[in-house]
């Protein structure tokens, strides 16, 4: 039976416990848990300090998020397959963590049946899609993944802050430095026009009306 050294990252330790289960139920593999993070900062020391095969990693972790880790992964030229685990199937979040290093991607809702060939393909160096991840956006994701994306893009941190350009999270964070539009416009080299167009964008993606709920929302999220 093939050892197979893994690193599991999810901040929901009740779902790593379940997770630790049902990798113990290969009969091809034997799951060797060298490490678990709950979070950006434990998993980045992990991973520069644990010689792994694979890493399980959900991508909304607090500190350094799942899609910064893969950045951090791929600059530091650390070698293991790369397993998305994640409730998140929005097309830019998805291509972003293939582009990034993530050979599979695969939902949560779909782990009891997808976990174990996602891990084959990976060990095949080919790339595994799981049901309802479609980095093209072409087809929208079915099902309780679907639904639960519409619920919580109101409050999702991780959605808030892949939703804003990376633009618009440069405009918020001179927003919350208190600058003016003019300051603004002047610090990034663009019109007043322009600052106007981005701060009402980004508003309306925040869910707010002001400056005092933009900066609040920023911080809330930690956008900034």
């Amino acid at each position: 039976m093939q050892i197979i050294r893994t690193i599991l990252a999810d901040n929901q330790s009740i779902f790593i416990e379940g997770l630790k289960a049902v990798l113990q139920r290969s009969d091809k593999y034997r799951f060797d848990i060298v490490g678990i993070a709950g979070n950006g900062e434990e998993l980045l020391y992990l991973l520069r300090r644990k010689p792994a095969d694979l890493l399980v990693l959900d991508l909304n972790l607090t500190g350094n998020d799942g899609l910064e880790i893969l950045e951090h992964i791929a600059a530091e030229r650390i070698a293991l397959h790369i397993l998305v685990l994640t409730i998140y199937a929005e097309p830019k979040i998805v291509k972003s963590a293939l582009k990034h290093g993530a050979g599979a991607y695969i939902l949560k809702s779909h782990a009891m049946t997808e976990l174990f060939p996602a891990i084959e393909a990976l060990r095949q160096h080919c790339t595994y899609l799981g049901e309802g991840v479609h980095p093209s956006g072409h087809e929208q994701p079915q099902g309780i993944a679907g639904r639960q994306q519409t619920d919580r893009h109101t409050e999702d941190r991780f959605l808030k802050k892949y939703d804003l350009t990376k633009r618009e999270l440069e405009v918020l964070r001179l927003i919350t430095r208190a600058l003016s539009n003019k300051e603004i416009a002047r610090e990034l080299y663009i019109s007043d026009q322009t600052v106007s167009v981005h701060r009402k964008n980004i508003m309306r993606k925040l869910g707010v009306s002001n400056a005092a709920g933009l900066i609040r929302a920023a911080y809330d999220y930690s956008l900034v």
